[in-house]
């Protein structure tokens, strides 16, 4: 039986879960949550309810960065895992940097922005100039590559760029005329390729009475 995973299309989280699937070709089970309704059977599993999660052989993976890690180690594509997640400690240290500093220091500064109605103490524009200060260090470093630790894509690419989308998406006006030409064209190489079509298909609400539905 194929692992189960719960998800919500939109969620940055969930888009860099469900790109590594399709870059790895490792099939799930799919379970479209919304998170305003959500399912009995997630619900009932304790803990936890946010998505993604992802359930195989009697496990519970409630992390984005749990299910992707599963993923490297569950697929047949041996190739594709070692270019994502390279054996080398060094390479992998600096991949955990990049993830780190887009999910404890930008992520806060990216919902703040995005919802400035909710933090009134400071004007919008106040957040978006703290989240630039990740933009400058991206646009900074693409500048010298085609992807954040190299020519070849890896995680940090894969687990920052549904962030900077939605970024970009708050006031897209904005993004388009700012001076970010190199993370522009990085991001645009996500949003504009078929991995990303497949990821972003939209599937109806998960209920317990339908077919099984398999991503990619």
């Amino acid at each position: 039986m194929p692992a189960i995973l719960y998800s919500f299309r939109r969620c940055p989280y969930a888009i860099r879960v469900r790109y590594t699937l399709a870059i790895l070709e490792l099939r799930v089970q799919l379970r479209e949550v919304v998170l305003k309704n959500k399912p009995a059977a997630l619900l009932n599993l304790g803990g936890r309810s946010t998505v993604p999660q992802l359930l195989a052989d009697g496990q519970r993976y409630p992390e984005s960065l749990d299910i992707i890690f599963w993923a490297i180690k569950h697929t047949k594509h041996a190739d594709v895992s070692e270019q994502l997640w390279p054996e080398n400690a060094q390479q992998q240290a600096k991949i955990q940097a990049w993830i780190g500093f887009n999910d404890h220091c930008f992520k806060p500064w990216l919902d703040r922005y995005k919802y400035a109605d909710r933090h009134p103490e400071q004007v919008q524009s106040y957040y978006r100039e703290k989240g630039e200060r990740f933009l400058k260090r991206l646009e900074q470093r693409l500048k010298h590559s085609r992807f954040l630790m190299g020519e070849k894509m890896t995680l940090a690419d894969i687990a920052v760029f549904p962030f900077i989308r939605q970024f970009a998406g708050v006031d897209l006006k904005w993004f388009e005329q700012s001076h970010y030409p190199y993370l522009k064209c990085w991001l645009n190489s996500f949003v504009e390729s078929d991995c990303f079509q497949t990821v972003m298909t939209k599937f109806p609400a998960w209920e317990e009475s339908q077919n099984v539905v398999c991503f990619p």
